[in-house]
């Protein structure tokens, strides 16, 4: 029988977050995982091996060259409002130039590359439902989304480049659940959450394990291509605050920017101004490229789904 630890590895960048962890516990028991993350795994299974260290150093090339890595799943890029652009970029987009570089130079067979359907950015001009031939334009009204858009961009001239690669690019719709801290979650946790007076837009929500399933799913031998990735449907705005008992405040919009602004910059509120574009204007994605692919079901209903993010 082979050493595990002498099998071609699965690499997964971002390891220790809510959405790696999740993605660890589908594919450890069946893969040799190498995880690397600057944050500690605390709980990690046993037969994890862990790289703590930061993808923009050169030690992370040692991870390459001591082990045969048959495939990487993408996962560190930072979302953190509160950081400089400066950090952002320098870790968002020289961290993935790095790890592309290592998949290109040491042979890998499959690259996942986990972006989202964020970098379409929230508009009064986008249509009812966004193709993957659709404009990245998020960054022309929310500038801190204009890393990942580089990331993406990367990664798609990356599936270009290398043919060789069976590269894969997902953009998921808003991820929720009971341990993620992003943006969509924490608003949606708010008893009684900011709306903008007139305006109900139509949501995508996409539950945190069903990502992982997606990205599991990524790595089947033979698949390729940029999918966006979509969870149970779509419902308007009042009804996830109906489901979650939120008892919404509607503030009127040339309003709304410059108090929450304000209140972010003495950290009274948790997410910029810039997110409010998503409470007041569309930016919903059609998934059928992906589901016809790949025969997608979310496992988790649109009600399971919405008060994940109460830890139910």
């Amino acid at each position: 029988m082979t050493d595990k630890n002498q099998r071609p590895a699965v690499v997964l960048t971002g390891i220790s977050g809510n959405l790696g962890r999740c993605l660890t516990k589908l594919l450890h028991k069946e893969e040799r995982i190498i995880g690397i993350d600057r944050r500690p795994f605390v709980g990690k299974p046993k037969d994890v091996e862990m790289v703590q260290g930061d993808l923009r150093k050169k030690k992370i090339e040692d991870v390459f060259r001591r082990n045969q890595v048959k495939a990487v799943v993408h996962m560190g890029i930072l979302h953190d409002p509160r950081m400089s652009a400066e950090d952002h970029h320098s870790f968002n987009v020289l961290g993935t130039t790095r790890v592309l570089d290592c998949a290109a130079r040491f042979g890998v067979k499959k690259l996942v590359v986990l972006s989202s359907a964020d970098v379409y950015g929230p508009s009064p001009d986008n249509s009812n439902f966004l193709t993957e031939e659709a404009p990245l334009m998020a960054a022309s009204r929310f500038p801190s989304v204009r890393d990942l858009i580089e990331v993406d961009m990367l990664a798609h001239g990356f599936f270009w480049r290398h043919p060789a690669v069976e590269t894969v690019v997902l953009r998921p719709v808003h991820i929720v659940g009971p341990t993620i801290k992003n943006a969509p979650s924490n608003y949606l946790r708010n008893r009684r959450p900011w709306k903008l007076a007139g305006f109900d837009p139509m949501v995508q929500l996409i539950h945190m394990e069903d990502v992982a399933r997606a990205l599991a799913e990524a790595l089947t031998e033979g698949r390729k291509g940029v999918y966006n990735v979509v969870g149970p449907g779509a419902v308007p705005l009042s009804a996830l605050f109906k489901e979650l008992g939120a008892r919404p405040l509607a503030i009127p919009h040339p309003l709304a920017r410059p108090i929450l602004g304000a209140l972010f910059k003495y950290r009274l509120a948790s997410f910029p101004p810039e997110e409010l574009d998503h409470i007041q204007f569309l930016c919903m994605v059609d998934g059928e490229r992906w589901a016809k692919e790949t025969h997608w079901q979310p496992a988790h209903s649109m009600r399971e789904t919405i008060r994940s993010v109460l830890g139910e």
